[in-house]
């Protein structure tokens, strides 16, 4: 798999957050630095009264002596966007144009005697983004809440590109929105000597339009016979979730207990759209459309008990019960959501499909906390889970031969599976040595299961679609998995932290067969193909972190990591045991932190990481290539305060990968292959104890190698806020 490293720019609700935390948090830290400066305390005061005593650099830097606890702040601004407007969107969470409304709402007071209430929220213009928080509160006795929230997200409908022919392949859509949001209300009884109680119920959805990474085939080159997959497919998503749930807790001499019941009712209605051969004489439209009704059930207990004062135990149990209930359809046609006709150019599908399924889950833990001394801390805890669920489905299945309409005929599939799982883990912590802090860990997991499998798309017409019969198999497996895990902290001097540590996992998995209709040594091995698979990691780290000066920290840090799989095949298959995949990893970092001066703070970061996944297949075919997962990032940021009403930051990234390799003439070129760099810079002027204003400008660039150019894009983002405190 590869991955590669994106900087998501703000929507205005990040806008707000990173400001708060660059203007408030950020100033505070710089002038909890001027508070031990004598000329800076002496500063002139905001207040309108010269008489009054002079304020705290505290005071005088968040509004005044007043705190002015409310505030509504507005805002107005606008992404100016040149290129791929779509590409954009998904990385910013922000469609290009402009926006504005109520950036920020807080307000809070006495609604009746002894009970508050908070009022929050922000409503951005037609971005789709806004919330409101309304609560009720008598301290210590009981609270309501009400919430309510949506946004937008954004994806870009580009599917592949084919460098040969330099023609992208893009959907008619550009950029396709989706939107999540909820409604909950919320309450809760706190009282004295009797069990606290909460309850909430939440209303959820998604709604819209989402880019899939399952492409439809094409041919790039007509007349070729080649066919690849490059043309987007898009989930169509309308799913609501309605959840009940009430807790209780209560505290008995040295136990406090705790009582859970939750229920969840879900209704999805999904569908992928799929383009076959776009453009084309033989093009086909493609509705794989999944519709599920669920019904959840669980209840959890807990407690915690301190036996001795060194002694904690802590237990949990849960019951889950899950009721499903599902159709669907893959219909082929000259549009999308059509109905079922035959065809010549239809290809595997099937319609009527209706089915059932039931989960059951059972969950207890143990946790032991132990302090045999005060510098020796032992945790040592076990996990059991059993899962079973079954499930049964029916419909008629499609398939057309290329020459005549489709054959059908029906199908019934029946599956079952039943999983045992005990996890221990235990928990080492040694502090005695000065200087030095000790950490290990171990977890062991062992597991059993078997899942039984009947039936498929059977004979339409009187052939097996590919060649495939109906499954008929039984599978019995075994997991155990294992982590060892060692840390040091060593403080060699008062400004100089070493942090070492690593760990080793293998996760082993066996199979057996006892009924399997695929022979192992035919051209159709699955599903009873493999018999053993291993996962195994080992991964070293080390971290430095100086102060070489009182206003210089430096953190450095080192990792390497080593991850294998070895395959073991069905001996009958003729098919050695081989290493199918190796990853190798680099990761190194390094982050610079300066305040050279009490109104000036600097930090700075750059990461490297160097990530290689190998596998056979890479030394038979260049269709298929060596992963590459390598990249750089470089940031900085800084605060400056230019003087007594006005702060600066500035920020930059950059991040650079050059993993893509044009293998386009025998495979699917993959492999990040992008160059990414942006810059803001944010004003504060506090015009007086109540206003304050706020500017800002960013600038972003993106190109991407991989698509070709087509999701190249620059941006410009104009912003500016005015927020009144009462």
């Amino acid at each position: 798999m590869r991955t590669k490293l994106r900087f998501q720019l703000p929507t205005v609700a990040t806008l707000r957050r990173l400001r708060a935390r660059v203007t408030t948090a950020s100033r505070r830290h710089v002038f909890g630095l001027l508070c031990a400066v004598p000329a800076v305390s002496s500063a002139p005061a905001l207040a309108a009264d010269t008489n009054s005593p002079p304020m705290t650099p505290s005071q005088f830097f968040e509004g005044g002596t007043n705190t002015y606890s409310d505030w509504i702040e507005l805002s107005a601004g606008g992404f100016l966007t040149h290129g791929d407007g779509a590409q954009a969107a998904e990385m910013q969470h922000w469609s290009p144009g402009a926006f504005g409304g109520i950036e920020d709402l807080h307000v809070q007071g006495n609604a009746f005697t002894n009970v508050t209430l908070t009022l929050d929220g922000h409503s951005i213009f037609d971005q789709h983004d806004y919330d409101l928080s309304l609560r009720l509160e008598h301290p210590e006795k009981w609270f309501l809440q009400f919430y309510f929230n949506n946004f937008r997200t954004w994806s870009d409908d580009l599917g592949g590109f084919y460098p040969p022919t330099g023609v992208p392949y893009r959907g008619p859509d550009g950029a396709l929105a989706l939107d999540r949001g909820e409604f909950s209300l919320k309450g809760g009884l706190t009282l004295e000597k009797i069990p606290a109680i909460t309850f909430q119920y939440t209303h959820s959805y998604r709604d819209g339009d989402k880019s899939s990474t399952i492409w439809g085939p094409v041919h790039p080159n007509p007349p070729a016979t080649t066919v690849r997959g490059l043309y987007p497919s898009i989930y169509d998503i309308d799913e609501t979730v309605d959840s009940f749930e009430v807790n209780a807790k209560q505290h008995i001499k040295a136990t406090d207990l705790g009582l859970g019941l939750h229920y969840e009712h879900g209704d999805l209605n999904d569908a992928l759209d799929e383009t076959f051969y776009q453009g084309e004489p033989v093009q086909r439209d493609v509705t794989d459309r999944q519709k599920n009704t669920y019904d959840l059930l669980s209840v959890n207990a807990s407690s915690e008990t301190w036996l001795k004062k060194n002694l904690l135990l802590t237990a949990g149990s849960m019951f889950a019960n899950l009721d499903n209930d599902f159709s669907g359809s893959r219909i082929y046609g000259n549009d999308f959501n059509a109905g079922y006709a035959p065809g010549p150019l239809n290809g595997l599908g099937y319609y009527g499909l209706t089915g059932d399924s039931r989960m059951q889950e059972y969950v207890m833990d143990l946790n032991l906390l132990a302090m045999p001394t005060k510098t020796f801390t032992i945790t040592p805890a076990i996990r059991v889970e059993k899962e079973s669920w079954d499930a049964n489905s029916s419909g008629t299945g499609t398939f057309s031969d290329g020459s005549l309409g489709d054959a059908t005929g029906p199908f019934n599939e029946q599956s079952s599976r039943e999983v045992i799982d005990v996890c221990e883990s235990l928990d080492l912590r040694y502090t005695a040595v000065t200087n030095w802090v000790f950490s290990a860990a171990g977890q062991w997991n062992q597991g059993t299961g078997n899942l039984n499998e009947n039936g498929g798309i059977g004979p339409t017409n009187g052939f097996y679609p590919f060649g495939l019969p109906p499954v008929n198999n039984i599978t019995d497996d075994k997991r155990f998995y294992q982590k060892y895990s060692v840390s040091a902290r060593w403080y060699p001097l008062r400004r100089l932290i070493l942090d070492a540590g690593g760990y080793y996992k293998d996760d082993q998995y066996d199979y057996s067969f006892p009924v399997d209709n695929t022979p192992n040594n035919s051209a159709n091995r699955y599903p009873g193909y493999l018999t053993t698979q291993s996962f195994q990691t080992y991964d070293g780290n080390l971290r430095i972190t100086l102060r070489p000066l009182q206003n210089v920290s430096l953190t450095s840090r080192y990792e390497y990591q080593l991850s294998t799989i070895h395959t073991a095949p069905d001996p009958v298959s003729g098919q050695p045991e081989l290493e199918s995949s190796k990853m190798t990893s680099h990761i190194l970092a390094q982050d610079v932190s300066w305040v050279p001066w009490s109104r000036l703070s600097l930090q700075a970061g750059f990461n490297y990481v160097l990530s290689e996944t190998k596998t056979p297949a890479s030394d038979v075919t260049a269709a298929i290539l060596n992963a590459q997962n390598n990249y750089w990032t470089v940031n900085f940021s800084s605060g400056l305060v230019l003087d007594d009403r006005t702060d600066l930051n500035l920020n930059y990234f950059y991040y650079q990968a050059d993993n893509y390799q044009d293998n386009s003439t025998v495979g699917l070129p993959l492999g990040a292959g992008a160059r990414e760099h942006g810059v803001t810079a944010t004003l504060t002027r506090r015009i007086n104890p109540h206003l304050q204003l706020n500017l800002k400008y960013g600038y972003y660039h993106y190109e991407d190698a991989l698509t070709g150019g087509n999701s190249n894009f620059e941006s410009h983002l104009i912003f500016a806020s005015l927020q009144y405190r009462f």
